[in-house]
């Protein structure tokens, strides 16, 4: 059987581009945008799939960096040469989405760009303690949970009772949810 060709982002206009990314499962639609050459057209595209929810902090940051912001971080907006204003906004937009903790936080996911992203807390440290500061500034409040691993629940408290995944289990869970739990009734003698 023929696989199929992969999607041909250089030779399809804006429009297909969104639409290709809107028919993706949100693993690839995620790993899509990593992927995605900033060369090509980063506003119309990565300013509408960045606005999307469901998108993750570590998804987020990687795209972040992919559009290199080092670049532009100390340069006056009126500055910035007019055929990279584009991709400066998506910088902007995606820096403060991050800083207003839009982009989700999962547990156990560390960003693929961690050296990266250290490197750029380092610097924006020294900028502080310089008195400068750069176009786009991280939250380190909104970046520790996901930094520290804050959100993942210790072994002793993680959930003891969870049923094992079945297709039963999920296609009647509508009908399951309308009994009395085992579990409570098992209390029912002592009610």
């Amino acid at each position: 059987m023929p696989q199929a060709s992969p999607f041909d982002w250089s030779a399809s206009p804006v429009a297909e581009q969104i639409e290709y990314l809107r028919g993706l499962a949100p693993e690839s639609f995620h790993q899509a945008l990593i992927e995605y050459d900033w060369a090509l057209a980063p506003e119309p595209v990565l300013g509408w799939a960045m606005a999307q929810r469901g998108i993750d902090l570590c998804t987020a940051l990687s795209v972040f960096f992919n559009g290199d912001p080092g670049r532009f971080n100390y340069m006056p907006k009126p500055h910035v040469p007019e055929p990279y204003r584009g991709v400066a906004r998506v910088l902007d937009n995606i820096c403060l989405r991050v800083n207003s903790g839009f982009y989700l936080i999962y547990p156990g996911k560390l960003p693929c760009c961690q050296h990266r992203l250290s490197k750029w807390l380092c610097y924006q440290q020294a900028d502080r303690d310089e008195g400068r500061r750069g176009r786009w500034m991280l939250d380190e409040r909104i970046l520790e949970p996901m930094l520290q691993d804050d959100l993942r629940l210790p072994r002793d408290q993680a959930p003891v009772n969870k049923p094992r995944p079945s297709l039963w289990r999920d296609l009647l869970s509508p009908l399951i949810g309308l009994g009395v739990d085992r579990d409570v009734l098992k209390y029912k003698d002592r009610l």
